[in-house]
């Protein structure tokens, strides 16, 4: 029997945590999904979820189907801005200015720390003039939750670059001839690709559960559009939460498997380690006799 790692559970405590994590996680999934179950006249049967897909109701659901697609719009719009724009210049300032990086922390702590009423009465003036410039569509939206989530995309990026000693890859790249496109793609992206995961699972998941800023700006959301049909069929309304909460967790868990890096393990299940052979030094080959000058045979 092996003796425990100082500092690390058990595992049978490492299991009772999880075991109670998953309960606490589980017991809302399960109440949401009982109330969806229910019948007005007694008991439990499936027609709140077949209500969902009956095309005689489907025009008192059309402000639900308009709210997922605009959200499923907006989750993507937001994503591009985090992979395209937040990230080269979070590289960009770690690699070239990291004078900067104090002054660029602060800043992505704002929108933590400003409430969503403040952040509305600020984008207000802005989409005034985004909607005389390029119209009012939904898309527009996007620009307000690339600052929402600015903070967490950042700290999930930032992590792994500090963890992987960017600046000596990409110097390393660079030296050998790698542009600044091919050292972003090929060197960098590689090495956070759990960081950017995690963000883009969060980016997903703050996207599709917001509710303020869409409400206040007059935008119709899967959150805004959920408060509407609640009014008149709460089942449905919970019913699509639960789908979302479902969809969000198991996001979590491909993020989970396919973030971190891959282990070999040996038949016997623990983590194979290959360790070099030790090399015998060789003994040194005796020097060739010369004879000293002066002397004879």
């Amino acid at each position: 029997m092996s003796a425990g790692i100082p500092g690390r559970p058990s595992p049978a405590a490492a299991r009772a945590v999880v075991a109670v994590i998953g309960i606490v996680f589980l017991i809302p999934l399960v109440a949401m999904l009982e109330f969806t179950l229910r019948n007005t006249a007694g008991g439990h049967d499936l027609s709140h979820w077949a209500a969902l897909f009956d095309p005689d109701k489907a025009r008192g659901y059309r402000v639900l189907a308009q709210g997922v697609q605009n959200s499923l719009l907006l989750a993507v719009i937001s994503l591009g801005i985090v992979l395209v724009l937040f990230f080269p210049t979070i590289v960009l300032v770690h690699l070239r200015f990291p004078r900067l990086q104090r002054a660029l922390d602060l800043l992505t702590v704002l929108p933590i720390a400003v409430p969503a009423i403040v952040l509305v009465v600020g984008f207000a003036p802005i989409y005034r003039v985004i909607g005389q410039t390029f119209g009012s569509g939904v898309w527009t939206l996007a620009l307000a939750y690339g600052v929402l989530v600015l903070p967490f995309a950042y700290r999930a990026i930032a992590a792994d670059l500090t963890g992987m000693d960017a600046r000596v890859r990409a110097e390393a790249a660079r030296s050998l001839g790698a542009g600044w496109v091919t050292v972003l793609v090929r060197v960098i992206a590689p090495g956070v690709r759990r960081g950017l995961l995690a963000a883009s699972l969060v980016t997903i998941a703050i996207v599709l559960g917001e509710f303020t800023v869409s409400s206040l700006l007059n935008r119709v959301t899967l959150q805004t559009a959920l408060l509407q049909i609640s009014k008149s069929d709460p089942f449905v309304a919970v019913a699509v939460s639960l789908i979302s909460l479902v969809a969000a967790f198991v996001l979590l868990l491909l993020v989970s498997a396919t973030g971190g890096p891959p282990r070999r393990r040996s038949p016997g299940g623990a983590a194979e380690v290959r360790v070099a052979p030790p090399t015998t030094p060789r003994a040194a080959a005796p020097a060739p006799s010369q004879k000293e000058p002066g002397r004879g045979r």
